[in-house]
């Protein structure tokens, strides 16, 4: 019997893509050719298991992308529900330029899986503009930012973080950027 594609996953089953998923990610950044049985036996689980939620290289390339854009846009409601507005833009800006950095390592694997750039950049844009809204919003509501900042004009002023080199120090240069972004961002707020 045939599980259906829209069905939720049992939660052993949930686990095991999850874990599958983690493993893929630290495996595919350090080689773009991690052998997928290499994956499926560092995610503990067998290769039909493996194969049953990631029929080949490029559906686990292409979910690991999706999972790592998921996870990044969900921490911003969780973190606007322990920290003041500002804060939790500014953290959550910090999560994504760690995201961007394992993007890149990434990137030679999402290259060799599909040759379709402009599919892997529509899997991340929804999730990742309604967490750039949600965190903008509160702000504005807030007035820890300027009004009217659009969430496209964010992500514009934010894509320096892609052009950071991820084998140098990285941290730091991203520290900076994202520390003018949110200067830039505070001039002309209300409660400035």
């Amino acid at each position: 019997m045939q599980e259906k594609k829209d069905a939720p996953l049992r939660s052993d089953a949930q686990r095991n893509r999850e874990r599958i998923l983690e493993v893929a990610l630290a495996e595919l950044t350090q080689s773009a050719d991690a052998p997928l049985s290499a994956i499926a036996r560092k995610a503990c689980v067998g290769q039909g298991t493996f194969y049953r939620h990631f029929p080949n290289r490029e559906s686990l390339v292409l979910e690991v992308y999706r999972y790592e854009v998921q996870q990044v846009a969900d921490t911003a409601a969780q973190l606007l529900e322990t920290r003041a507005p500002d804060q939790a833009l500014r953290e959550w800006m910090d999560r994504l330029a760690q995201y961007a950095m394992a993007k890149a390592g990434l990137a030679d694997a999402m290259r060799r899986a599909t040759s379709k750039q402009n599919a892997l950049a529509g899997l991340g844009h929804g999730p990742v503009t309604s967490a750039v809204t949600l965190l903008l919003t509160a702000n504005e509501e807030a007035g820890t930012i300027r009004p009217g900042v659009a969430p496209d004009d964010f992500l514009l002023a934010i894509a320096g973080l892609w052009q950071i080199d991820p084998h140098g120090d990285w941290q730091s240069r991203s520290g900076r950027l994202l520390d003018l972004v949110m200067d830039g961002l505070r001039a002309g707020a209300p409660g400035a």
